[in-house]
């Protein structure tokens, strides 16, 4: 086997950082590329369920993730003048209902894990991968901006619309399943008092408005999506998009004409479709995906970061307890990972018609069930879609026998 421990991770949110920590802790000099100039602040609010915060713990980070955490009473829907019409209080299913004990911005996770790795991890901002060639020995990358470089590994951790998979594995439609709604995320001032609660107005026609706390004062966090087929646009045009949002939404109530006002100044924005990456097999040869990239849920289902936190464990594991054995590791993390995945991508009950309700009288029904969640019959059923972050055994890599690439090999 080969001495070289040097693996190029794309992708610096949170599965890429993730899996540099667990790779330097075996041994290993990841590096990692990230097209953005710098970690991106801000945006969603993620949840740390189950396993994935059984990983974060073992990383040792958890005081500090509960140091950013956003500290919120839960979820409730509105009517279009601002009526709670259902809630869901932050306690309900033992901290693991719609919203979880620990919710975090998807960027402060993201900044907790990249402060964990700045000590062990190289990493290459403003930049992305152009080209792989793989051979027996090794991976040469050939970057936008940097010079090239050989590589023993390269893991793909850059998302839905991952480079490395389409240089790798083949084109995006072949992977990528949308379930035909598009969402936006971003900051806004504070206005009314939310009392720690995270609000959300549903119209007919599929459309969607939400407003949570945000961490700092002074500050929330909105949402805003609409159910629509495919729709072209410029990933990187930010106000075509903040255009289609503001066509989209034009007219509702609640608080919707104010957040589409403070939508325009936002600096953070970020607007997708979402979608479900599905794929038969995570790795090619010496490239692997890992998160999103090769197994993205939707956010619909609340466990992508559970997803990430744990693929990246026991991708980083497997190669420490195959001595670094690529092929042998990639089938271990299959192995492991296949059934939590399945599971995890797995809708709640409606899927993105319970998300986003397609007229008055689904609406009316959503509130409805919601307000019966947490009563017989329906608490077993929706427990059971809440426990699916804590469905797999973590392999404890630290207890295994000295057969980890802390040894060269």
């Amino acid at each position: 086997m080969t001495t070289n421990k040097n693996v190029l991770i794309s992708g610096a949110s949170i599965a890429g950082p993730a899996l540099a920590y667990w790779l330097a802790r075996w041994g290993y000099t990841p590096t990692v590329v990230e097209r953005a100039p710098a970690p991106r602040p801000g945006g969603q609010t993620v949840d740390l369920r189950g396993a994935g915060r059984t990983v974060i713990e073992r990383m040792g980070l958890m005081d500090r993730v509960r140091e950013v955490s956003l500290d919120q009473r839960g979820f409730a829907l509105v009517d279009k003048t601002g009526h709670v019409t259902a809630r869901m209080p932050q306690d309900a299913f033992g901290g693991e209902g719609i919203i979880s004990e620990i919710e975090i911005l998807r960027g402060d996770l993201g900044q907790v894990l990249y402060d964990a790795t700045l000590p062990t991890t190289e990493y290459l901002f403003n930049d992305t991968i152009t080209g792989i060639r793989q051979d027996v020995d090794g991976v040469d990358v050939t970057f936008e901006n940097a010079a090239p470089r050989r590589f023993a590994l390269v893991i793909g951790a850059d998302g839905l619309h991952s480079v490395v998979r389409s240089l790798a594995f083949g084109p995006e439609s072949e992977y990528l399943r949308s379930i035909d709604c598009y969402t936006a995320w971003f900051t806004t001032p504070a206005g009314g008092d939310l009392d720690g609660w995270f609000l959300m107005f549903n119209a007919p026609g599929g459309l969607v408005v939400s407003v949570r706390p945000g961490r700092l004062p002074g500050e929330n966090k909105a949402g805003l999506s609409f159910r629509s087929a495919p729709i072209a646009y410029d990933r990187r045009n930010v106000v075509q998009q903040k255009e289609i949002l503001a066509q989209r939404l034009a007219g509702l109530g609640w608080e919707t004409p104010g957040l589409l006002d403070s939508m325009h100044e936002a600096t953070d924005f970020f607007f997708d479709s979402m979608g479900q990456v599905r794929m038969d097999g995570w790795s090619r040869g010496r490239v692997a995906l890992l998160g999103d990239a090769g197994y993205c849920p939707t956010p619909l289902t609340g466990l992508g970061t559970s997803l990430a936190l744990v693929g990246a464990y026991v991708l980083a594991g497997e190669l420490a307890a195959a001595l670094g054995d690529h092929q042998v590791a990639f089938a271990g993390y299959e192995e492991i990972m296949r059934p939590y995945v399945t599971k995890g991508q797995e809708l709640p009950p409606g899927g993105v018609g319970g998300y986003a309700p397609d007229s008055a009288a689904a609406i009316r029904l959503r509130a409805a069930s919601m307000r019966w969640m947490t009563r017989w019959p329906l608490r077993s059923l929706v427990a059971r879609q809440f426990a699916k972050a804590a469905d797999v055994a973590l392999p404890d890599y630290e207890s295994r026998p000295v057969s980890s690439p802390r040894l060269d090999v």
